[in-house]
């Protein structure tokens, strides 16, 4: 990955976080994109102190097709040739069953974890193919896999992504691009204070009693994938706690 530049949307927390940081210390250089600027400056600078890693930071909202398209194509020049796009920018809102749920609650997911991965791989991808190089790694979710109940819109937002990886790279046959998503169970990050909404005892309750998944064990995984021989391509990777089997069954140990 030395010097190859990679664009990670969600970069601010949880796991485009991470991801930012296990790419810097592998020597890339990382385009950051997030809602919250503090956060990226911040961040930066830890991975120019850490790593030496050249950053950009970029402002962005990836619902905004306007903004992602004129952000993405007025990049400086020597950060035109993005190598790798990781599109990890998603949420989850509320848990209710349909018929209870909240339509602007639907429209936030459906934009954010589906329109907003469609607008930026449609920015950036044709460069790709151009230059005839490229990765595109989705960061997906085993709700796109096993539907759980209360789940019903977001988990179809996860399934759309699956539905889009598998379309892109039957799109992209007789090209060197490669695509993959990473779908993981529970992760402790943010999302199920932003599921909440800053609920944090709630949060809480979704990862009591067992050890959950960290932002930096999904890194791992999505540096391996993008550090496979060109040859290679890691269509899917499902990968969940020890303490989870499925989307709905979990060993929680008991409170002491």
């Amino acid at each position: 990955m030395q010097n190859q530049i990679v664009l990670i949307t969600g970069a601010s927390s949880g796991i485009g976080k991470a991801c930012a940081e296990v790419f810097a210390e592998a020597g890339a250089k990382l385009i950051l994109a997030a809602r919250r600027r503090d956060r990226l400056d911040t961040l930066a600078a830890e991975l120019q102190k850490n790593y030496q890693a050249e950053v950009l930071c970029l402002e962005l909202d990836v619902c905004d097709r306007a903004q992602v398209e004129t952000t993405l194509s007025k990049l400086p020049n020597p950060w035109q040739n993005i190598a790798v796009l990781i599109n990890n920018a998603g949420l989850s809102r509320g848990l209710n069953k349909l018929q209870d749920g909240s339509i602007q609650d639907w429209e936030e997911m459906i934009d954010t974890n589906v329109k907003g991965l469609l607008y930026v791989t449609r920015t950036v991808l044709p460069g790709m193919v151009e230059r005839q190089q490229g990765h595109v790694i989705n960061i997906g979710s085993i709700a796109g896999h096993q539907t759980y109940p209360n789940g019903n819109v977001y988990c179809a937002t996860k399934a759309a992504v699956r539905a889009l990886t598998e379309g892109l790279k039957l799109d992209l046959v007789g090209t060197p691009i490669r695509v993959s998503t990473v779908d993981p169970g529970l992760v402790e990050t943010e999302f199920s204070d932003v599921r909440f909404r800053g609920d944090r005892d709630r949060a809480k309750t979704v990862y009591q009693g067992l050890t959950p998944l960290t932002g930096r064990d999904i890194a791992d995984v999505v540096l391996f994938c993008a550090t496979r021989p060109p040859h290679v391509n890691l269509n899917e990777i499902i990968l969940m706690p020890t303490d989870q089997a499925s989307a709905t069954l979990v060993h929680r140990r008991p409170s002491v």
